[in-house]
């Protein structure tokens, strides 16, 4: 059986103070509901062989957040293994999204378990812009190897 294998899109944005912010989204659902450490995640999502990663970051993109892939050029942040054994690839690429106009894409769980009753909740139930350093402990500890890959290319500390 193949690698899980899953593609995002890490989207910054240049501020005023002549800082960057990343674009992450705290993971839906009931097990995340009370965590906020390494609780949120890249917009990604996982996809079958026959797919282009690129193709599937740019649906997942969609899928999770409601909005298309911001348009522009994207940068190579490379591959990431997480704890999972799911292999990540991320490029980042500029641009804007406004945090009110996010309608996040849906799954459905049985909640609580084993009981029979299956509840619909978000994919990302809230979206922030934040500096690389305020989402390091955040992000999921698989996926801050590509902040680090972010800032490098870019030429910034973390």
């Amino acid at each position: 059986m193949p690698d899980k294998r899953s593609a995002g899109l890490l989207v910054f944005r240049h501020t005023a103070a002549g800082g960057v912010e990343v674009l992450i989204g705290h993971m839906g659902g009931p097990f995340w509901a009370s965590k906020e450490q390494a609780a949120w995640s890249i917009p990604k999502g996982e996809y079958e062989p026959d797919e282009a990663p690129e193709v599937a970051a740019r649906r997942e993109f969609l899928e999770e957040l409601g909005l298309p892939a911001p348009e522009g050029a994207w940068i190579d942040l490379g591959e990431a293994r997480q704890r999972s054994g799911k292999l990540v690839t991320v490029w980042g690429v500029e641009g804007e999204v406004d945090l009110e106009a996010v309608v996040p894409g849906t799954f459905t769980l049985e909640w609580p378990p084993r009981s029979g009753t299956h509840q619909e909740f978000p994919e990302i139930d809230r979206v922030g812009w934040f500096a690389p350093g305020e989402a390091a402990p955040l992000l999921v500890a698989g996926q801050r190897v590509f902040l680090d890959r972010l800032t490098e290319h870019l030429g910034m500390p973390t």
